[in-house]
């Protein structure tokens, strides 16, 4: 039997599905980051705190976006999300796990930020329309410095008092789920 997908190709999407997919992606990444906030934050507040600060980051993109399409396209926003298009960059669901460490919460959000900033860069190329093309680019090269604005995040929240106490912290933990039957 064969089964027929109901995902569009993102070679087919229009400029305002691209713009309503990245607006989707930027609600579930900030949504992703203030969920590994919450499970770090009665343990590890600093490093919670840096993934607080990538949502807000997440939130000023999704604003952009939809202020973008209601100058395009007005004030409806079509639903598209990830899972809708075939072949686009699928987020495992690993944060619905309780028991990720800090550093595969860490390692996930570096892969979130190269991949949207691929989205974008390919979205931009695809875009024809000027201001669109521009916020697009723009978005990319955010992404890009994520990196560098997570670092930033990291020296404000994560004195190395902190990163020392937080280290010890989740080694105990690393230690006690091996030990506990």
């Amino acid at each position: 039997m064969r089964f027929f997908s109901h995902r569009k190709h993102f070679s087919d999407l229009s400029e305002q599905e691209i713009i309503a997919l990245a607006i989707s992606s930027e609600e579930d990444d900030a949504r992703i980051y203030r969920g590994f906030a919450e499970q770090l934050r009665s343990e590890f507040p600093a490093t919670a705190s840096v993934f607080n600060g990538m949502a807000s980051e997440e939130d000023q993109h999704r604003a952009q976006l939809i202020a973008l399409h209601q100058d395009r396209f007005g004030p409806t926003i079509p639903l598209i999300r990830r899972e809708h298009v075939a072949g686009f960059h699928a987020h495992r669901p690993i944060w619905l796990q309780n028991t990720l460490s800090m550093e595969r919460m860490r390692a996930e959000a570096k892969t979130m930020e190269r991949n949207a900033e691929r989205f974008y860069l390919a979205a931009a190329a695809r875009s024809k329309n000027a201001a669109t093309r521009k916020l697009l680019g723009d978005l990319a090269a955010q992404e890009a410095g994520h990196q560098v604005a997570a670092e930033g995040l990291s020296q404000t929240h994560l004195t190395e008092d902190t990163l020392a106490r937080e280290d010890n912290t989740a080694r105990r933990q690393f230690i006690l789920t091996w030990i506990q039957p």
